[in-house]
Formats: C-alpha cells, sequence, structure tokens
C-alpha cells in the first residue's frame, strides 16, 4: 500500500490511501476453470466484431457517396472527420459497455501492452488476441455480405500504405498512433490517478474514444489508421487483395512497438516502478 499526501487549497494535508494491484500472473491456470474469463473472450469477440461492423461500413459508405464516376457528390458523405468520430465513437461506447466484463480491449495492441504492464495474464492476452481477430473477420464478413458489390469496388475498408508515402513513414505513424492511444488508456484506466485526483471524475472510455479519433484525422492519409491488429488483418482477410496483404506487417509490427513503447513509459517513467523496484531492492539488501 502506498500512501499518497497531498496539499489542500488552504495549505492543509490530505493522506489517501492507494492500493496498488497486484501483477497478473504470467500463467494463470486457474482463470480457465472461471465463467467470467470465457464471458470476458465472448465479449472481445462481440465487441471486436461490432466496431468493425459499423466502421467499415462507414468507410465504404463515405467512398460510394462520393464516388463521381458513380453519381456521387465529391463534397457528400460523412467525410474524414465523420470516419474520425465513427472509429473514436464506436470506441467510446464499446469501452463502455464491455470495460465492466473484459476490461473494454477490443485491440491486440491494447491487450499487449496491458500484458507487458502485468495488467492481464499470458493466457487471457492470448485469447483476447484471438477473439478479436475472429470478432473482426466476422464483421468485416458481415459488411461484406450485406453489400457485397460496394465492399469490392470500395476497398472493404482495407488499410493499405497510401501512395507517395514510404514503408518507415507508414510505420512512424502506427508506431506513434497507438503509442498515443495505449498512453491515453494506461492514463484513463490508473487507479492511482483515480485516487489522487478522486474530485476530478473521469469517465476511462471518453479519452480513449478522443484518441483514437484524433489519431485517425493525423493518420487516415497515410495508412488508412490501423494501430489496431485485429481491425487491419479482419480487412484484409475478407478483401483480400495483394496490396492488403503486402502491407499487412506494418499494421502488426507498428502497434505492438508503440503498444510496447506506452507501456514502458507509463510503469517506469511517469508511475517510476522501476525507481520503486530498485528502492525496494536496496532496502531488503540493507536489512
Amino acid at each position: 500500500m502506498a500512501n499518497d499526501i497531498e496539499v489542500g487549497g488552504q495549505g492543509e494535508f490530505h493522506a489517501k490511501d492507494y492500493h496498488d494491484p497486484p501483477p497478473a500472473p504470467l500463467i494463470d491456470a486457474e482463470e480457465l476453470t472461471q465463467w467470467s474469463f470465457y464471458r470476458a473472450i465472448i465479449a472481445e469477440f462481440i465487441a471486436t466484431l461490432l466496431f468493425l461492423y459499423i466502421t467499415v461500413l462507414t468507410v465504404i459508405g463515405y467512398k460510394s457517396q462520393t464516388d463521381a464516376n458513380h453519381g456521387g457528390d465529391g463534397c457528400g458523405g460523412v467525410g474524414i472527420l465523420g470516419i474520425g468520430w465513427a472509429f473514436g465513437g464506436m470506441i467510446f461506447v464499446l469501452v463502455y459497455c464491455t470495460a465492466g466484463i473484459s476490461g473494454g480491449h477490443i485491440n491486440p495492441a491494447v491487450t499487449f501492452g496491458l500484458f507487458l504492464a502485468r495488467k492481464v495474464s499470458l493466457v487471457r492476452a492470448v485469447m483476447y488476441m484471438v477473439a478479436q481477430c475472429l470478432g473482426a473477420i466476422c464483421g468485416c464478413g458481415l459488411v461484406k455480405a450485406f453489400q457485397k458489390s460496394y465492399y469490392t469496388r470500395y476497398g472493404g475498408g482495407a488499410n493499405e500504405l497510401a501512395d507517395g508515402y514510404s514503408t518507415g513513414t507508414g510505420l512512424g505513424a502506427e508506431i506513434i498512433g497507438t503509442f498515443v492511444l495505449v498512453y491515453t488508456v494506461f492514463s484513463a484506466t490508473d487507479p492511482k490517478r483515480n485516487a489522487r485526483d478522486s474530485h476530478v471524475p473521469v469517465l476511462a472510455p471518453l479519452p480513449i474514444g478522443f484518441a483514437v479519433f484524433m489519431v485517425h484525422l493525423a493518420t487516415i492519409s497515410v495508412t488508412g489508421t490501423g494501430i489496431n491488429p485485429a481491425r487491419s488483418l479482419g480487412a484484409a482477410v475478407i478483401y483480400n487483395k495483394e496490396k492488403a496483404w503486402d502491407d499487412q506487417w506494418i499494421f502488426w509490427v507498428g502497434p505492438f512497438i508503440g503498444a510496447a513503447i506506452a507501456a514502458f513509459y507509463h510503469q517506469f517513467i511517469l508511475r517510476a516502478s522501476a525507481s520503486k523496484a530498485l528502492g525496494s531492492f536496496k532496502s531488503s539488501s540493507n536489512i
């Protein structure tokens, strides 16, 4: 237990008890016997399915409405802002709905970052990622089933590196974009922050959704904005075109690197976990 001392507006000191949750075990076999574990996996599957269904439909709808070759209006549709809102808004809604069941990851990069920070076990992380990828594939499959001609004609919502951008630029966009997202996830769900700033209500899904929205505004023109390997994989599997598969590695390597950097930055620099661990080791050595 850590004891945080704060100074009030009138120079008073207020102590707040803060309990740092214990790190999740690397392998937790007991999870496999609990219904809550499988319920969380189902929640991740359904949430990612819904996420891909709504967002890919939005992308395809926008492209069809602005396609001048098929009677579209170049100024019509929801626009880039609308696409960004669709992705960010769905993350807000789905994280809000599933946070109490599975933690509301909906993204293998988020799960990977939380695993590195020892917030989830290896078993749970792997099963979440499998559920997320399967959900993304099914979500895109539903879009194609309902709008097959539009799906193929307008790119299936697949992530691809845009013409004129180098591989390094695309990879950097995915790394930085995912860093912003995962850093926001850590900050918005930090129990120490909740204890210290209890007077400032923070609805965690809101800043997370805004992070997704802002990253989309910045990187849609570069990579179509992945920052979610399941989202990129699901669209690539159903669209199944060479360009989407050739660029697929960018949307796995970039987000995983970005998530790892965010986990390290938050846990070992902002939260000073490394210095605390070293101080604890020195204290025990002096006894």
